[in-house]
This record gives C-alpha cells, structure tokens and sequence, in this order.
C-alpha cells in the first residue's frame, strides 16, 4: 500500500512509521513540518509541510495522489497563548487533508481524534462510540478535536466516497515521549530529575484519566489499514490512570484538593508565564468519560498490551529520564537547552516551532 501520514515526526506517528516498515511492502511517504535528521534511514518519502497555513495545499495533493491511504496524525499543544495558531493547526489542518483528500480521490482516511473529542461524562460508566462528541467547553484542545470531528461529518454527509475511520485514545504515551512531555509541560528551570523528589501530589482524588500506549494505538491503526474498518473506535487500556495512581507512581503522597482550588493556582501560573498548561487540561481530565473499548476488540480484534498504570509509570520513567526519539519533535530537554530557547524565541507556551 502506498500510506501518506502527517505528523510523521510525533509520538504516534513515529511508532506507526517504524511498525508499517517493520511490516514491509509498503509505500509510506510521511509529511512534517520539521524534518528530521539522519531520515534517510527510515524508509520514508519525506515531504515538509506545514498544515497550519493555506500554502501545503499544494504539498498534501502532490502526496496524497496516488495514495491507497492517509493517516492524519498532525496536531499542536503548544504554544498554549496562541488559541488561533493551536486552532488552525488542528481543525484548519484537519480541514486542509480533507480538502486534498477530496481533490486527490484518497480511498481511505483514518483521522486520530481523542477522548477529548467527547462530551463531559454524567457518571463514571464506560461509554461507547456512540456518546456525543461535543467536547469539554473550557479546553481548547477538547473544543478542538470536536471541531474537527464536525468536520468529518460534514465530509461524510457529502457522499465523497472515502472510506473514513476515527479513532478515540485515551492519553496516549511512552518512554520516548519524555523529553517532548517535560518541554511542553515543565518550567524550563525544572529539571527532570526534580519529578523523583515530589514529597506529595496536591491534587483531587476524583480524577480519572483514560491512557493506552502508544505502540497499542500504532496496532490499532495498522490493524484498521489492513481491515479497511471505517467508523468511530476507543481505544484505552483496561485500567484508567487516577490521582492515587499517579501519586504512586511519582512516589509521592496524594493530598486531596479540590479540583477548584487547583485549577485557581494552575492559571494563575498560567497567565504569569511561570508554567505551559493552561487550565483546560484540568477540566478536561475531571469531565471526560472513561472509554469502553468493545467495538476496537470486537471487530478489529484488538486488545491493549500494556495497562493503564504501566504506560503511567512508563511515562514518568521517561521523563525522570528525559527520555527522547529521533525526530525534532522526540528531541532531548535538558534544563540549559530549555531556557536557551526560552531566552532566544521565548517560552514554549507563547513561541511557534520554526
């Protein structure tokens, strides 16, 4: 098959490249906006472009003709003070694959949304595909991927005729994703080993957080590329991550604070620049349901090899360690790199990538 995927360079497309050349007999073209180094070796055909402007148009048909079928990872998380870059990158990057799937008569699309696709929970049962994408209203990215998901409908009801599958992860990580993790969450100053020396966790013990790592979701698509499965899927290990999970795992001891007490302190750190994650984060974590999964195992025969608490821990292992990939996106943090492009281009919530 000849497979087109954009945010080649990132968490997941990364492991989605490396699987599909494991597997051989494919034609995998991967677009980026930051190409990496030493790229010769991966057995991709590399094309830059940059989804966040009307320009890669021309850059996605030129990629997408002749394409069996296009993997649409790209999507930003930072700069977390720019809502219009974050959202022309998202739902205007959404919209732009859309378009040149359309001009190009691509046969199948697979777009990875989130469970921050979908609409605040009412209790603390699974939900199934089914439940409302409506998003949590005070996240940005949230609103963002259920915008993006109005997009695929709108598509859909077109009658275009492209096969089009999405799919719903919990919070997807692994150990190389430390790195990225630390600069696009951790004041520059904080340096990785700082997360093994956290007394306590001040956080609200309701908080229950669908994850599923990532080499679980590459499966799940390479799996969907070869079944050709169109649709809605969850995907998310068995066990969710919560706030007593997250204290063990960081060796810390958890202290319960109500969520509105931590959201007040978290954007006022926010709005002063001392930390990146704005707000919605949080309510998004309080807000989302936890995923029922039946559907990815029933018809794609897919099953999560990792649980919920391992891919945590794994995570955290990789930030302690400032783990990191091969690709700009995967790069290595440390404390002196961080504040040299703080100094150079500005924080990492207020400046745009080159």
């Amino acid at each position: 098959m000849r497979i087109v995927v954009t945010g080649v360079t990132g968490n997941i497309g990364s492991v989605v490249v490396r699987r599909l050349r494991a597997e051989g007999g494919h034609d995998l073209v991967g677009l980026a906006r930051r190409l990496p180094e030493g790229r010769d070796s991966w057995g991709v055909d590399w094309r830059p472009a940059d989804l966040s402007t009307e320009a890669c148009h021309g850059t996605l048909v030129e990629a997408f003709t002749g394409a069996d079928a296009v993997v649409h990872l790209a999507w930003g998380f930072q700069p977390s003070h720019d809502l219009a870059y974050l959202r022309e990158l998202g739902v205007g990057g959404t919209r732009r694959v859309l378009r040149a799937v359309a001009d190009t008569g691509v046969a199948h699309l697979i777009h990875m949304s989130s469970v921050g696709a979908y609409s605040p929970k009412k209790d603390d049962r699974p939900v199934d595909e089914s439940w409302p994408t409506g998003g949590v209203r005070s996240s940005r990215y949230s609103r963002h991927k259920a915008a993006a998901e109005r997009l695929l409908d709108r598509y859909e009801a077109s009658g275009a005729g492209t096969l089009v599958t999405r799919l719903r992860p919990g919070i997807v990580g692994q150990r190389a994703a430390g790195s990225a993790l630390l600069r696009y969450g951790v004041p520059a100053l904080v340096p990785s080993k700082a997360l093994g020396l956290l007394p306590v966790l001040p956080m609200d013990r309701r908080l229950t957080i669908p994850m599923v790592h990532t080499d679980d979701v590459a499966e799940a698509i390479v799996t969907v590329l070869h079944r050709r499965a169109a649709g809605p899927f969850n995907l998310a290990a068995d066990t969710p991550v919560t706030a007593a999970i997250i204290a063990d795992a960081l060796g810390a001891r958890l202290v319960h604070v109500p969520s509105a007490v931590v959201r007040t302190v978290m954007s006022a750190a926010w709005h002063a620049r001392l930390q990146p994650v704005d707000t919605g984060w949080l309510d998004m974590g309080f807000a989302l349901p936890v995923l029922d999964t039946t559907r990815a195992r029933t018809e794609l025969g897919w099953a999560p090899a990792k649980d919920g608490p391992q891919v945590l821990a794994e995570v955290i292992e990789g930030m302690r360690e400032a783990a990191s990939g091969r690709t700009p996106v995967l790069r290595p943090r440390t404390v002196l790199g961080a504040l040299g492009d703080a100094v150079r281009r500005g924080p990492v919530a207020v400046r745009r990538c080159p």
